[in-house]
């Protein structure tokens, strides 16, 4: 059984990144993006941070950033998944939003905790504009 292994009592143990994708998809049944107000989702890797503000009804994204661009990689950093890069990625995507005219948003953590990253993410998006 790959990425399952046995705990202290012969429990099937599930990997942290199994248990974030079925948090992302009991999140994912409650929230959806409208053209009023659309749904903006955020996703870390290793080393970067991308977020997009998505229109599920027609499957249109308006607005997408990310911390993997030729810019930041001149900085000669290894990681940008940081609450420093996270906080420039949320003014980004709300300066970005504010152009397209929009407004409200419904936060979409993909299964992460509004923790870290995340809460700086959100903070700095609340920040520039954004409603959520």
């Amino acid at each position: 059984m790959c990425g399952e292994g046995k705990g202290e009592k012969g429990m099937l143990i599930k990997h942290k990144y199994e248990l974030r994708e079925r948090r992302k998809i009991r999140i994912r049944k409650k929230i959806a993006g409208t053209p009023e107000r659309p749904r903006l989702c955020i996703y870390k890797s290793l080393r970067h941070l991308y977020a997009q503000i998505v229109d599920d009804t027609a499957g249109h994204t308006f607005v997408a950033a990310t911390t993997n661009t030729k810019e930041l990689k001149a900085e000669g950093r290894k990681t940008f998944a940081n609450q420093e890069y996270a906080k420039r990625l949320g003014k980004e995507i709300a300066e970005k939003a504010k152009a397209v005219g929009i407004t409200q948003v419904v936060f979409d953590r993909s299964g992460y905790p509004y923790h870290g990253v995340v809460k700086a993410f959100a903070e700095a998006a609340r920040e520039g504009g954004l409603k959520f």
